[in-house]
Order: structure tokens, then sequence, then C-alpha cells
């Protein structure tokens, strides 16, 4: 099974995916490639860090589940390596999840948001965006939010971070029974 998690800048992803994949040894997390810089706040391997043309080749050349440009930076999540019976799990923004429907139909999407702009903005700036980048993804959040709804994602806002990943995890198994009690 596929779990996207989407959502803009700063509503939590990193963290409560990383909470997730700590609880439930079933998940298996899709490193995604970016071009941008590693933030000062992040771990080197929070991404696979490329430079544009090391990108553009890996789309050339069909490695990636799904890719988009956000901000003048490219992202994307390479296709998996052997999941034996794990469950993929992909950090991921809208562009993406609208990918992962369109190819896997099935996948289990969620679009995570914070419980308020303000709080969004106060994430970001933790996290050590700049001005300028907090600007550009508030003024893409209520965009991403009405994409995330059409796609028909589960919306759940990110206000207590161990409310979000119990429901997260509850969310998850429900998708778990249904596939095999359609198996």
């Amino acid at each position: 099974m596929i779990i996207v998690i989407s959502g803009p800048g700063g509503v939590g992803k990193g963290t409560v995916v990383s909470r997730l994949l700590q609880r439930d040894d079933r998940l298996r997390l899709s490193r995604s490639w970016t071009t941008r810089d590693r933030r000062p706040s992040e771990p080197p391997d929070a991404y696979t860090f490329v430079d544009r043309a090391t990108f553009e080749a890996r789309v050339a050349a069909d490695g990636f589940l799904e890719h988009a440009e956000f901000l003048g930076q490219l992202y994307g999540s390479p296709f998996p390596e052997r999941l034996d019976d794990a469950d993929l799990i992909l950090e991921i923004d809208v562009q993406g999840a609208e990918q992962i429907r369109a190819r896997e139909p099935d996948a289990l999407l969620v679009y995570l948001d914070a419980p308020s702009p303000a709080v969004q903005e106060q994430r970001l700036r933790q996290r050590g965006d700049t001005d300028a980048q907090i600007r550009a993804r508030l003024a893409h959040a209520a965009a991403e939010q009405a994409a995330g709804e059409q796609l028909g994602a589960v919306v759940v806002v990110n206000d207590r971070l161990d409310d979000t990943v119990d429901e997260l995890h509850r969310l998850i198994e429900q998708a778990r029974s249904a596939a095999g009690d359609a198996g």
C-alpha cells in the first residue's frame, strides 16, 4: 500500500512521518530527491540532495514515481526498491499526491494542515526558512489545501502531535484492513 502525507510547508509532515515510522515497523519511507539546498536544521539524509542536471537525468530515465517543481526547486520520489510486505509512505506536496492518485488510485491520501496560518508561519520560522520563503509558502497554502480537498484526501489538522500521529495510524490501519478485505 502507498500512503501519501501531503500539505504545505510548516505543517509538520516530517515530524509526523518520523513518529509514524517509529511506531509502525511495517512502514518504509520513500526518501525524496530535491534540488534545493539543505536547511541548517535538516539532517543530511532528510532528502537526497542533487543538482538540477542529475535530477533532470533521473526524470528523463523515468526514475520517479512522482516529481514536481515548487518555488523553483525540483522534488521527486524515486521508484521504491523491494518493499516485501511493507507499506510505502511518501511525504510530498499536493502536486505529487495528484500524480500518485493517477498512478495508484488505491493509495491512502492524507492532507496534513496546520491549525492556523499563524502556527504554520511560526513553524516555518523555527525550521529556518527565510522571510521570502515563508511569504511564498503561506501564499501557496490555500491553493494546496483546495487541491488536497479536490483529490479527496483525508484532511488531518496537526494541532497536537500525539493526537495527529494516533489519527494517522488509525487511518493506515483502516486502509490496511480494507485492502485485506478486498484481497
